[in-house]
């Protein structure tokens, strides 16, 4: 099963280069993806600590009252 999904990564990356789109995977920032932002030290009001950063900072999310 692992050589499935291997053969289809292979695949799909024939298939960007054939359509003139380089394929390059860069890192994923899970900070921006829990609507986050990076800030150096700890995180200060309105913002709540969320995680961390791929560079080492603290991930902070904006409280909102609902």
């Amino acid at each position: 099963m692992r050589i499935l999904y291997q053969l289809l990564v292979v695949l799909f990356m024939m298939l960007q280069g054939a359509a003139g789109q380089p394929f390059s995977p860069g890192p994923f920032d899970l900070c921006v993806a829990q609507n986050g932002r990076c800030f150096p030290g700890i995180c200060r009001r309105p913002y709540y600590w969320v995680g961390t950063c791929h560079n080492g900072f603290s991930c902070c999310r904006r409280y909102v009252e609902v």
